[in-house]
């Protein structure tokens, strides 16, 4: 056996355990008893130490130096070797008492959260999350000297993202998205009250798989539950899951969670199996994982074309509901624009603001300008500020969110940006595929995901995000065909 095929089995053997937690995280959310909440924080804790272990063995290092310098490597396996060695040299920062304390500090807050948003009292949330983000603190010592410590975080999600590009990109949100939304607001509003009427929960379950079917989601490599907050988690690109949330008195949940996470999932699924635990086989970034996501929830799903397709089917669900409805109504409906207090239901375009908001105060809480007591005073304070709107509690204000309950700050600017690299994606497929939108409008998605498999996901992390979008679209990242996008399509629906 060469060098390089014990590197892969080495490399593979850290990703068992990682997709292991993986599999214990998913069970977490969806069906664990909560009384299994403290052996699960001890379980979750020990794969943590026992990957952190392998993941920073002597073995492994000394095998990924040797490999650094063999000229005989393919690209792609140069390419590999280089990505591993740069994880390998992070994760040496950390102590295995480091991963193991934040592994279970983690799995603690996440259960102090939903307790706590349940119950909606930041209160019985705050110590647990006070803890954590001391220990993300501590972390971005550990990973060295940024510009600003959140680089450290943002890195984690978005390799070679800085604070300082994301604030200049912010800034771009707030002169252009901001002044167009505001022209929007003085428009006679689209009518929407039929989304909140009844609609049944095992209609809509159907319904929600239907559409994942349509899309190309396998089900033989996947499946679909009930959470509290959507997510997509994977064990390998042939276990792929998806869950969703369903209100019964609005018919948006469901639909947007479904397609939104099954944007995320087609990618998994897309990534070379045969790469598993390799670079090779893993997502470019965060962002350009929420492209997927963003690219078929609001290019695709919120397009009128695909309901011309698909509002037959959900009349004849819930024909009481929509009785005297037209898809023309129904595509106006899923696009109204106006504030709201919840992210993951805003409208694409004030989206941003809810992402802007989060980015503030994740870049205040790692510098230490506010601590977590100031939370709930400060995130409603950016609610007024950003939107307009009081904020009525703590479950629809601060605790609406999982991510920083799970560790995951400096996430949230990946919302953004995909949503900014899907537009991007899109025109250029478009280009690209002759008559796109009326496949679409005949309900027929392959031609793109068949695009889309071979521009983005076969690739795994051969290249950088922004090497991925420059090979796509010619240029780097432009928020300009967002705004062409959200112009064209808003100007039209409110007749600007």
């Amino acid at each position: 056996m060469n060098n390089y095929s014990n590197y892969k089995g080495m490399m593979r053997k850290i990703a068992d355990i990682q997709y292991a937690s993986a599999v214990l995280n998913w069970d977490q959310e969806t069906f664990m008893p909560p009384k299994g909440a403290t052996f699960r924080a001890q379980q979750l804790s020990t794969l943590a130490g026992i990957g952190h272990e392998l993941a920073t063995s002597k073995e492994l290092g000394d095998l990924l130096n040797t490999l650094s310098t063999d000229v005989s490597l393919s690209e792609k396996e140069k390419r590999n070797i280089k990505q591993s060695l740069k994880n390998y040299n992070d994760n040496k920062k950390y102590t295995t008492e480091f991963v193991q304390e934040l592994s279970k500090t983690i799995s603690e807050t996440f259960q102090s959260w939903q307790k706590a948003k349940e119950e909606n009292n930041f209160s019985l949330y705050a110590p647990n999350l006070e803890k954590l983000v001391k220990l993300k603190r501590e972390e971005c010592k550990l990973l060295g000297t940024f510009a600003h410590p959140y680089d450290a975080l943002l890195n984690q999600y978005e390799p070679g993202a800085k604070t300082a590009d994301l604030e200049i990109l912010f800034a771009d949100v707030r002169s252009q998205l901001v002044a167009f939304v505001k022209k929007i607001a003085v428009k006679p509003q689209n009518k929407d009250s039929f989304m909140y009427l009844q609609y049944n929960k095992t209609k809509q379950w159907e319904l929600g798989l239907e559409l994942l079917k349509q899309m190309g989601y396998d089900f033989e490599a996947g499946r679909q539950d009930a959470s509290s907050h959507p997510f997509t988690t994977n064990f390998s690109s042939q276990d792929v899951r998806v869950t969703t949330r369903i209100n019964e008195k609005d018919l948006n949940e469901m639909i947007w969670s479904c397609i939104h996470e099954g944007g995320h999932a087609l990618y998994e699924q897309g990534l070379p199996a045969e790469e598993y635990g390799l670079p090779s086989g893993e997502y470019v970034s965060l962002g350009i994982h929420e492209s997927q996501s963003r690219l078929w929830e609001n290019n695709v799903g919120r397009s009128l074309g695909y309901w011309k397709n698909n509002f037959k089917l959900l009349q004849n669900t819930f024909s009481e509901s929509l009785k005297g409805i037209n898809f023309e109504d129904f595509y106006k409906a899923m696009n109204i624009v106006k504030p709201s207090l919840i992210r993951t239901s805003a409208d694409e375009l004030t989206y941003h603001f809810h992402v802007l908001i989060r980015f503030e105060i994740e870049k205040a809480l790692i510098e230490g300008s506010i601590e977590v007591k100031d939370l709930p005073n400060y995130w409603n304070s950016k609610y007024k500020e950003y939107l307009g709107l009081d904020v009525p509690s703590d479950s629809k204000g601060v605790l609406q969110d999982i991510h920083w309950s799970h560790g995951s700050f400096g996430y949230f600017p990946t919302y953004s940006l995909g949503s900014f690299y899907a537009a991007q994606f899109f025109a250029q497929a478009k280009k690209e595929i002759k008559g796109l939108e009326s496949e679409i409008e005949k309900g027929n998605t392959k031609p793109l995901l068949d695009w889309l498999r071979e521009k983005v996901h076969r690739h795994g992390k051969f290249y950088s995000a922004e090497e991925l979008c420059i090979a796509i679209s010619g240029e780097k990242l432009n928020f300009k065909y967002f705004m062409d996008y959200a112009a064209a399509k808003y100007t039209a629906l409110y007749n600007l």
